[in-house]
């Protein structure tokens, strides 16, 4: 039987890095973010976003999800013909998930709190964004992007 040969996808675009879970690791997630989509091709401005999502991910895990002696982890999953990218920062405080903090709070409560509203930044400029467990005893924070048509 003729048949044509059965065809490959293309595959997606993997990039992962341990860092230490210090503002220095949190900086260096940002940049090496943005290193690895250029590298990709990626269009600028869905490296411009990623770069703001990655920054903020990577503080909230350094922030929120550090344990003495524990890294976290970035994964940038770029699907190129897609034009989709899918960022996971992985902690080790699967007890503390996310708390995002409405984008509309009173003034007064702005000057109690001058941190919180980095998710709802992320909220605002990714597709969709997530929490899920990562066992034994982490959590991973997950952010998907597209470029627009």
């Amino acid at each position: 039987m003729n048949q044509p040969p059965p065809q490959l996808a293309t595959p997606s675009l993997t990039f992962t890095q341990l860092l230490s879970s210090t503002p220095r690791g949190a900086r260096l997630a940002r940049l090496l973010g943005v290193s690895q989509l250029r590298s990709w091709d990626a269009p600028p401005d869905l490296t411009e976003r990623a770069e703001i999502v990655v920054a903020e991910l990577a503080a909230n895990a350094v922030l929120h999800g550090r344990l003495p002696g524990r890294s976290f982890r970035l994964t940038l999953v770029f699907d190129a013909p897609a034009g989709r990218l899918r960022i996971d920062v992985t902690d080790a405080r699967g007890d503390r998930g996310p708390q995002p903090r409405p984008a509309t709070a009173a003034a007064s409560d702005t000057a109690l709190h001058t941190n919180g509203r980095g998710l709802a930044l992320v909220a605002a400029i990714v597709d969709h964004w997530d929490c899920v467990p990562y066992p034994p005893s982490g959590k991973t924070v997950r952010a998907e992007l597209s470029c627009p048509a």
